[in-house]
Formats: structure tokens, sequence, C-alpha cells
């Protein structure tokens, strides 16, 4: 384990965590792509026409975004409607992270509240909590703002949203995220950072990211809470 990692968790207060990485894998069940491939669908059955760097996308969130700079409210609602759809149903399919259930009851028995920061729904993630009976372990939920993905991570505003919900300063809290937009999203809010690179490409990108420490297993999380709390 990290001197670091310890460190930092032995400072911090509270323990925020991305959802889709951290937590579980939410569209392993039901693959990001096909979720992508049907909102574009919806957007081009209401007579829009997708531009080329749009066709292809792959990823869902990127299509909401791109939603969002049409200038048609009543699609943009409908594309995020499609979208918590499909979350709620991947939810139900969704495939646990490696050590994330041991993470967030290692934090709570380490006395730090867990808040999910997430781009994700939060119905979705709660949907996710209650099957893995891990809801009561969850101090607050940071979800996708409605028909406002400029709010989603990077944006600093979701992870300031769960630092008043669960009442710490930003700064005493860690955000353990797998993306460079939780990186960003972090500094940004002037949250320490543990990034999960839970791919071995992301190891490089995140350390130039200037990420506080970063780890490549939930477990390191895991051993070092458990360390915090004696045993």
């Amino acid at each position: 384990m990290s001197p670091v990692l310890g460190e930092l968790l032995s400072r911090s207060q509270a323990i925020l965590l991305d959802f889709d990485g951290p937590v579980c894998s939410i569209f392993g069940g039901y693959p990001a792509p096909m979720v992508a491939a049907e909102l574009l669908n919806l957007v081009e059955s209401r007579g829009v026409d997708l531009t080329d760097d749009i066709r292809d996308e792959a990823d869902p969130m990127e299509v909401l975004r791109w939603s969002a700079t049409l200038g048609k409210p009543e699609l943009l609602r409908e594309v995020e409607d499609g979208l918590c759809r499909a979350e709620l149903l991947a939810a139900q399919s969704a495939i646990p992270a490696p050590y994330g259930r041991e993470v967030i009851v290692a934090a709570r028995d380490a006395g730090r509240p867990v808040a999910i920061v997430s781009n994700n729904s939060a119905g979705a993630i709660d949907a996710y909590l209650v099957k893995h009976r891990l809801a009561g372990h969850i101090a607050y939920i940071a979800g996708r703002a409605y028909t406002q993905p400029e709010r989603m991570k990077p944006n600093p505003e979701p992870l300031w949203r769960a630092a008043t919900a669960i009442d710490v300063e930003p700064a005493g809290c860690v955000l353990v995220g797998d993306s460079l937009f939780d990186i960003e999203g972090a500094q940004a809010a002037g949250v320490p950072v543990i990034a999960y690179a839970n791919k071995p490409p992301k190891i490089e990108r995140f350390t130039n990211a200037s990420a506080d420490v970063v780890i490549t297993s939930m477990g390191d999380i895991a051993l070092a809470l458990l360390a915090l709390n004696g045993r």
C-alpha cells in the first residue's frame, strides 16, 4: 500500500465515490454502445440529422451532452428520460467492481461517511445499491442533474453538492474516480483525488493529470481504511 494513500485517507473526513468504475460497471450487462445507439436512433427519429462526430459515439453521456447543444428542450428531455430508463435497466445487470463493496463498508467502519458523486442518474445508483444491500451504507447520492448535462463532472458542482449534504468541507473529503473528468472535477472543487486506474493505459494518463495518488485496485483503499479502523 502506498504511504501517500494511507496519509490521504487518514486525513480524510469523508469518502466520495464515483459510481461507474469504483463501485460497479453499470453497463456491464447492457453495453454502453448499445444504449448510445438507441439514444441516437431516438434523436434521428425526431428529424435531427446526426453529425459525423456524433454518429458513431459509443458513450451515452456524450450523446446526452450533444443533445443539449441542439436547442431543443423537449428532445433533450426525451433523451434524458431514455437514458434514465436505460440506466435503471442496466443497474439490474451491473457488474460489481472488485473490492468496491469492501471499500464502502470499511469507510463506514472507519467513521467516514460515504457519498456517491456520479454522472449517472440517482435513480439507477439507488437501484443498484438496494439490489446489492449497500443503500444503508451511503450517506448521500449526487447524481446527474436532470436535463442539465453541463453540471456533470468535470463541473465541480456535484462534488460541492455532496460535500454540503454530508456537512464536510471539500478539502476534508477525498474522491475516488476512474476518469480524467473525475480528476478535473475534484481539482476544481478543491477535493483531493485518488485515481483508480482500472485499465493499464490510465496509469500514465492519471499520473500526468496530477492525481494525488494513482491506484490499480480498490483493494488498496479497503486495506488502508481497515488499518485506520485498527484491523
